[in-house]
C-alpha cells in the first residue's frame, strides 16, 4: 500500500501528545499490516510537514521530543489566547478558582485537604477541574484510605501564562492586628464608655 501517508497523518492528527516514528510504523504494521521503519515513517512525515507549511494550511505539524504534533501556526497564537481566555474565563466559578487556587498553591494535595482549607465538599468542583485539564491526578497518598492527590497541569500552566509553578504570585503574608474589625479604643475609652 503506497497511500500510507494518509494514515500517517491520521496519527498524528488524532494524538493529543507527541508520537514518535517508531508508535507510527508500530501502529501502522498491525492496521495495515506494513513492515515500515523509522525512517519510511519520517521520510513521509517530512513530506507531510512541507504540504502543511504552506500558507493553504492554518495549522502545522512539528516534531517536539522526539515526537509529530499538529499544532497551530505562530501567526494564530494570539487570535487563539483571545479567544480561550473570553470562553475560559466565564466558565470558571468562583468556588473553581478558589479550590484551584489552593490546589495550586498547596500541591501535591488531597481532596479531603482542599476540602479541610475551604470547609465545604469538592467533589463537584474537583469533577470539573479534571474535565478542564486545570487539574492532574499525580498519584496515591499513603495515608490510610490511600486517597488520590491533584497537582496543577501543563494546560493549568498554560492558561495562567505561567512558565513554572515557582511563577505562581507569592502569598502576601497575613498579619492578625490589620484583619480586626473596627478601631481599637484604648481601656481609659473602654471605661469612659462604662
Amino acid at each position: 500500500m503506497t497511500d500510507y501517508i494518509r494514515h500517517i497523518e491520521a496519527i498524528i492528527y488524532a494524538t493529543k501528545e507527541p508520537v514518535n516514528a517508531d508508535q507510527i510504523a508500530d501502529s501502522l504494521s498491525g492496521t495495515l499490516e506494513l513492515n515500515l521503519s523509522r525512517e519510511d515513517v519520517r521520510e513521509k512525515v517530512e513530506q507531510l510537514m512541507e504540504k502543511y507549511s504552506a500558507d493553504d494550511y492554518i495549522f502545522e505539524i512539528a516534531e517536539i521530543d522526539g515526537g509529530y504534533v499538529f499544532l497551530t501556526k505562530g501567526q494564530y497564537h494570539k487570535t487563539i489566547e483571545d479567544y480561550l481566555k473570553v470562553t475560559g474565563k466565564k466558565k470558571l466559578s468562583r468556588s473553581a478558582m478558589e479550590t484551584l487556587a489552593i490546589i495550586a498553591y498547596k500541591q501535591p494535595i488531597t481532596k479531603g485537604e482542599v476540602e479541610e482549607i475551604r470547609g465545604v465538599s469538592v467533589d463537584y468542583t474537583i469533577k470539573k477541574l479534571l474535565e478542564k485539564e486545570l487539574i492532574d491526578i499525580k498519584g496515591r497518598s499513603d495515608a490510610p484510605g490511600r486517597p488520590i492527590i491533584y497537582e496543577t497541569s501543563e494546560r493549568f500552566m498554560d492558561y495562567f501564562g505561567l512558565k513554572s509553578k515557582n511563577d505562581l504570585p507569592m502569598l502576601k503574608e497575613i498579619v492578625a492586628e490589620n484583619e480586626s474589625i473596627g478601631k481599637q479604643i484604648g481601656i481609659e475609652e473602654e471605661k469612659k464608655k462604662s
